[in-house]
């Protein structure tokens, strides 16, 4: 789960979201546990991950483990 930050940030770039865009599509008040979370300073819950996995349209699994790529 060392890249799970770095695939986080892949995948809001790609759709070009700001963090505030997608603490908003999360419903998370403030950007900065995002923010904390891609810079991996920080790890989401279990719900948070899902509400990424389902945002992104990728699974769980695609986000945690190393060795899968995300589109």
């Amino acid at each position: 789960m060392q890249r799970l930050g770095e695939k986080i940030h892949i995948l809001r770039r790609k759709r070009d979201l700001t963090l505030m865009q997608m603490a908003t599509m999360l419903d998370i008040k403030s950007y900065s546990h995002l923010a904390a979370i891609e810079n991996d300073r920080s790890k989401p819950s279990l719900d948070l991950l899902v509400k990424i996995a389902d945002l992104f349209k990728v699974t769980t699994d695609q986000l945690m483990r190393d060795e899968l790529e995300v589109d």
